[in-house]
């Protein structure tokens, strides 16, 4: 199953419909977020709110299906429930499965693109058998709500960088998703003044193979889609890469010093493709 959208995927309460439009304009996918964003006695409002700009509600214009991502609240709740009937309504059939935890949680999704947001403990370790799911086109990890279902308190260390659980939990999402030949979304970074802690986050992000970064907030977008666009200088290098590669007429070669043989062809390859050039 392909996925095709990022890099920055943007966070939208689904109770504010006057953000809709401006969050779809900024971001490359928005997520209408059902689940936190929403307090429990304002669910039913957002969903009439989904379900109003699908009516044509001059004030809030209609969002395009194949950009546009809902996050639903867990199973086994009423609200889960709820949403499906929503979804039933309405155009939109990419769905983000929020706390997803078992395989079994997504197969009952069978007729949605699923991207599966392990966010506890049980989610992390079925990791694997979730991303195996044919429905699945992509796992999200997530921190917070991670270190809450563990009964702690932060997720990161007061210099900002990642505790080990947290770490883990990021690698273990990342490499499910991988060996099942799904996508991967790096989850949020929370500080949003803080658009150079964002940047290096997102530089890690893609450098590890994450194919997106959710963000919480419209100023956090262009951090995302800088650290996601190669620069000149680095695909000014894959290609000559690819080049010495060509000429060298061996499967591992020396260039500028350096060994070069398949998984590097393969980095510049990457490289090329996510800068949009063959």
């Amino acid at each position: 199953m392909t996925f095709a959208l990022g890099p920055a995927l943007l966070f939208c309460p689904a109770d504010r419909p006057d953000r809709f439009a401006k969050a779809a304009e900024r971001a490359d996918a928005v997520i209408l977020d059902l689940e936190d964003a929403v307090a429990a006695e304002n669910k039913q409002r957002a969903r009439d709110a989904i379900l109003a700009q699908l009516d044509g509600a001059p004030a809030v214009p209609t969002l395009d299906p194949a950009r546009t991502i809902i996050r639903i609240n867990p199973p086994g709740t009423s609200d889960y429930e709820q949403d499906l009937r929503l979804l039933a309504q309405t155009p939109y059939r990419t769905v983000m499965l929020a706390k997803a935890g078992h395989a079994d949680h997504v197969r009952s999704l069978a007729d949605f693109s699923v991207i599966a947001l392990c966010e506890t403990a049980a989610g992390v370790v079925n990791a694997a058998a979730i991303a195996a799911e044919p429905n699945v086109s992509a796992l999200m990890w997530g921190a917070e709500d991670l270190l809450a279902s563990l009964g702690g308190t932060s997720s990161r260390r007061p210099d900002g960088s990642y505790r080990a659980v947290a770490s883990h939990a990021r690698s273990t999402v990342l490499l499910a998703a991988g060996a099942a030949g799904k996508k991967s979304i790096d989850s949020v970074y929370v500080d949003i003044a803080d658009l150079d802690g964002l940047g290096e986050e997102a530089l890690d992000a893609v450098a590890s193979g994450f194919v997106a970064k959710a963000c919480i907030h419209p100023g956090q977008v262009a951090a995302v889609r800088a650290a996601f666009a190669p620069s000149q200088e680095e695909v000014a290098h894959a290609r000559e890469v690819l080049a010495a590669a060509e000429s060298s007429g061996s499967g591992v070669f020396r260039h500028r010093g350096k060994m070069i043989d398949g998984p590097i062809l393969r980095h510049a390859e990457e490289l090329l493709r996510r800068a949009g050039q063959p």
